[in-house]
């Protein structure tokens, strides 16, 4: 008889569930597509949007599975101050060593990363009052299932019983999908930038 394939499930993150961190970022760092071809070391974009928050703050990151298998997660931070004072003192120093500022402006999204790390995370004063943040990435065929709002759900109900007054996020202005998405889970803008919108919302 055939497996009977399991549904897709949110589960608390593990941390023998780095790797996997790693790879959903780079698959879906081009749009929320495959970026294996835009990078030159392909946990690059992971040291910086993914990886970190697995590292310290695991308490508030989750993963979706499906067959027990990574296709997703949500990570973050409950104080986006806290997180970057930390990443500055024991993530960045390593990485800048190993992947040197370059001497030209960056252009692609490879030397992007590079300064990116260069210029550690600084977050901005527009979101004082909302203190945490987040990235989520799912893989394409986790998509349409609801299960972006599920785990989105998940991680505003941890935060909310960590008592953390509020929330912020970033998106591309042009990303009208994500926008009308936030929305919809109650997220209001509160910034706007030369080509994203901050949204927040509080508890």
């Amino acid at each position: 008889m055939p497996t009977k394939k399991l549904p897709f499930e949110i589960r608390p993150y593990q941390p023998s569930d780095l790797s996997a961190l790693y790879e959903i970022c780079l698959l879906t760092a081009d749009g929320g597509k495959d970026a294996s071809h835009l990078f030159a070391d392909k946990k690059l974009v992971g040291h910086f949007y993914a990886a970190p928050y697995g590292v310290f703050e695991p308490d508030v990151c989750f993963i979706v599975t499906h067959n027990e298998k990574p296709c997703g997660f949500v990570v973050g931070t409950r104080c986006s101050q806290r997180f970057a004072q930390r990443c500055e003192n024991e993530w960045f120093p390593q990485l800048r060593a190993q992947f040197p500022l370059l001497n030209s402006a960056p252009v692609s999204l490879n030397d992007k990363l590079i300064s990116y790390l260069h210029q550690g995370y600084q977050p901005r004063p527009e979101y004082r009052d909302y203190p945490a943040h987040l990235h989520i990435n799912l893989l394409p065929e986790t998509q349409g299932h609801g299960i972006g709002r599920k785990l989105m759900e998940t991680f505003i109900e941890n935060l909310k019983q960590l008592n953390v007054s509020g929330l912020h996020l970033e998106v591309s202005a042009s990303n009208q999908t994500a926008i009308r998405f936030y929305e919809k889970m109650g997220f209001s803008q509160i910034a706007q930038f030369e080509h994203s919108f901050g949204y927040g919302i509080k508890f």
